[in-house]
């Protein structure tokens, strides 16, 4: 496999026979994997690749058998957001990847609100001068992302090899996404799929929902795979129904909000979910200290109780198969351990 050059460095390939009349940019991004086809557009009309010492600016251009074409890689352009020296808890490491727990309150990129304080500011500085870069640009590459109060395992790259090769690896749905969810309400079944597609909002453009007429707007398929782990405490003294719930669920599909707007839409919100949640804390029956420390607790939340529990891939160079999994963080921990006590104090069983 030809290797990608780095910055300021130089490529020299003799096109064979079986390279005659095709594309420019085609056929350097079949001789070098690492690099995209879009990439190698962008360097043939950037000046960058030589044919015989002449420059040739046009990706169309037909391949010439013999001819001897120079890859010159521009310096890297210098990333927009700055280097931040902000603590992180990395999983894995190597020269192509990252696997972080990232922090809830944590934004993934710049953004209004968080331009400052995010996950791409403290990998750049982490990285330093050790990073590749991505399409040109001396950036970690975001694959998936979480919400800024979202706790959890993520993969990063740092090549553009495993960069291309990890958004593959996504829009196959070849991955493993457990998330741990405290809910308000319980659903039933206790365990099933939630196949509903989801679209930005008409009432609320910074919010998503499940659309009324799924053929109207850009609906896309969501698929969400859930289970009940615990219930916790009466949702009311007839029913007999849980007042809460921890639930994992798995992804199939990765859109924005996806599990908060699903579990909202069945009746079950994120207990702290500022968006998604209608009212703070749960709905419940009982009384006691216990029953009181629940109820407070669930209503300090200040965030959607969500966290991304595990991810496994596989890795995007060698194909070695890679599993993390994180425990939740302590607020939620916190919750939870308050729930369980509150179980046990009025003799409720897990399911």
């Amino acid at each position: 496999m030809t290797q990608m050059p780095g910055p300021e460095e130089t490529l020299a390939l003799t096109a064979p026979d079986t390279a005659a009349g095709a594309r420019l940019d085609k056929w350097l991004s079949e001789a070098i994997p690492a690099l995209s086809r879009s990439r190698a557009r962008a360097l043939v009309e950037a000046g960058s690749i030589l044919v015989d010492g002449e420059a040739e600016t046009d990706p169309r251009a037909k391949v010439r058998t013999g001819a001897v074409y120079r890859v010159e890689m521009p310096p890297l352009e210098p990333a927009a957001p700055e280097p931040e020296a902000i603590p992180l808890d990395i999983l894995f490491e190597d020269q192509h990847l990252l696997v972080v727990n990232k922090a809830a309150g944590m934004a993934v990129h710049p953004a209004p609100g968080s331009w400052t304080g995010t996950l791409v500011n403290a990998l750049l500085a982490h990285c330093g001068d050790t990073l590749p870069g991505i399409g040109g640009v001396q950036r970690p590459g975001i694959v998936h992302r979480l919400d800024k109060d979202t706790s959890g395992v993520m993969v990063v790259a740092k090549s553009e090899v495993a960069h291309l090769k990890l958004v593959e690896t996504f829009q196959a749905h070849d991955i493993d996404r457990a998330y741990l969810a405290l809910t308000r309400g319980v659903p039933r079944p206790l365990a099933g799929t939630i196949d509903l597609p989801i679209a930005r909002s008409v009432g609320d453009r910074k919010k998503m929902a499940v659309p009324r007429n799924p053929e109207a707007g850009r609906a896309r398929q969501a698929v969400t795979h859930y289970r009940v782990v615990e219930t916790y405490g009466l949702l009311d003294k007839g029913a007999g129904l849980p007042a809460a719930a921890l639930i994992e669920c798995r992804l199939e599909t990765g859109r924005t909000h996806q599990i908060r707007v699903h579990l909202s839409h069945i009746g079950c919100p994120l207990i702290g979910d500022p968006v998604y949640a209608r009212h703070r804390g749960i709905k419940a029956h009982g009384s006691g200290p216990a029953f009181e420390a629940a109820t407070q607790a669930a209503r300090a939340m200040t965030r959607q109780a969500l966290h991304a529990a595990r991810l496994g891939f596989a890795h995007p160079v060698s194909g070695e198969a890679l599993s993390y999994e994180t425990p939740p963080p302590a607020d939620f921990a916190a919750l939870r351990d308050t729930l369980k006590r509150w179980n046990a104090a009025s003799d409720q069983q897990k399911l």
